[in-house]
């Protein structure tokens, strides 16, 4: 990093970024900036433009529009590996790891430590590798196991306190939650405050304000490439960060048009059944 980065400037700042793939506007007119020791939610559907953010943000794509800032000094990554020398680790929903491989080996897969004549350095792995966990609240009673055996959240975890080691400054993880039960979900936001308090600035993509308002700070929610609302913590609440992400009053008029459908309905059962006769009664 550059002598001249403003060390009071957010890690990243979005402005007005836009992204085209032909004819088709996958973002418009997002911003976004992520503090040290702050976690930022983006939240939306299915087709909202969180995956086309994160790849703006991991130097996979380069904007079209607007500006990318890094520590107040603007950018442009022309890989992930930019991002990664800059500090901006991303983790995937799906973990680029080797199931039958100790988890020591997959902490440390592709920059393994080395000393004399080449040889990789075993135990400083092994040690190093439990150490971090720790730090991160995570007690492996041995990091021989393959990481296969561990639960979802478990490896997810992994994967942070990898990043974390690394050097990350901020950290992207995608979707992190989707495919884990309560417990383990549990598991990983807990995790996600473990690394805001170790002054990480946290991007963390999801689809579930429920699991988003207990540890966000700031909410970013998407709707087809567009933000319709970016908030600090103390400015919305749980019920209001639902109602936006489920289109509010797309959900209101839903809700009205269900109704009325099923008062049709109920209308239709009762003529019907008094042409055969049958009273109604309310049991």
């Amino acid at each position: 990093m550059t002598d001249d980065v403003d060390a009071t400037a957010p890690l990243i700042k979005l402005t007005d970024v836009g992204k085209r793939y032909g004819n088709v506007i996958a973002l418009r007119g997002v911003s976004l900036s992520v503090a040290g020791g702050e976690v930022t939610c983006v939240l939306g559907d299915n087709g909202a433009g969180k995956s086309t953010l994160i790849k703006i943000v991991s130097g996979v794509h380069r904007p079209d529009e607007g500006s990318f800032e890094v520590g107040g000094e603007p950018v442009s990554f022309a890989s992930p590996r930019d991002a990664l020398s800059r500090g901006i680790a991303t983790v995937y929903q799906d973990l680029a790891v080797v199931p039958l491989m100790p988890v020591w080996r997959n902490f440390f897969l592709g920059s393994e430590r080395r000393r004399g004549f080449g040889r990789i350095d075993v135990g400083f792995m092994r040690r190093t590798t439990k150490s971090e966990l720790l730090e991160m609240g995570i007690d492996l009673r041995d990091v021989d196991q393959p990481i296969g055996t561990l639960s979802g959240g478990e490896r997810q975890c992994v994967a942070i306190a990898r990043a974390v080691y690394f050097g990350a400054k901020v950290l992207i993880l995608d979707e992190p939650t989707a495919a884990l039960g309560v417990k383990q979900a549990g598991v990983v936001l807990r995790y996600i405050v473990q690394a805001r308090e170790r002054g990480l600035g946290v991007i963390f993509i999801t689809h579930n304000p429920h699991h988003a308002y207990p540890v966000g700070d700031r909410f970013l929610i998407l709707n087809r490439g567009r933000s319709v609302g970016y908030h600090d913590k103390r400015d919305i609440t749980r019920d209001q960060l639902t109602a936006l992400m489920a289109g509010g009053t797309e959900l209101e008029q839903l809700a009205h048009e269900l109704e009325t459908v099923s008062a049709g309905a109920a209308r239709e059962l009762t003529e019907e059944a008094k042409d055969l006769g049958v009273t109604p009664t309310d049991d």
